[in-house]
């Protein structure tokens, strides 16, 4: 048996080969999380918006309080991006229409996000033009395995 370059016989003793099910389970899965993002851009480019302004609307508009609007370091929190990144799409989306800037009654340092009507009229569109695509994907994770 060759030893591995790090010369230990253990890790070769211990790794096993993933099942076959698995790895096709998984590789549809990524097949279908591909499939997904690809019509998000398409769809969101339809009507007139990128598929990152999508995405922030959708995580504003679908906040986990239930209050519809989002702050720059929740998007950060929530999309795992860079702070500077979320701070210049929301700047772009902002400067489009598509969000306003409140700022917080009880903390200056807090500005929260929400969607503006054309905004609104626009996520509605792009989220209803996607929903057999989240069929579809819902039901790709429910066939994968535990």
């Amino acid at each position: 048996m060759e030893l591995p370059p790090n010369g230990n016989l253990r890790s070769v003793q211990t790794m096993r080969d993933p099942q076959l099910d698995d790895v096709i389970q998984t590789a549809e899965f990524r097949t279908a999380l591909r499939q997904f993002s690809s019509q998000t851009e398409r769809i969101a480019a339809s009507h007139g918006i990128t598929s990152q302004w999508y995405l922030l609307l959708l995580m504003i508009k679908g906040a986990p309080d239930g209050s519809q609007r989002s702050t720059v370091t929740d998007l950060t929190d929530r999309l795992h991006l860079a702070q500077h990144t979320v701070t210049e799409l929301v700047t772009r989306a902002f400067r489009a229409g598509l969000i306003r800037r409140t700022p917080s009654k009880t903390d200056r340092r807090v500005t929260y996000l929400t969607l503006t009507e054309k905004g609104e009229r626009v996520f509605a569109k792009s989220f209803e033009d996607l929903r057999v695509e989240r069929r579809k994907l819902s039901e790709t994770v429910q066939r994968l395995g535990p």
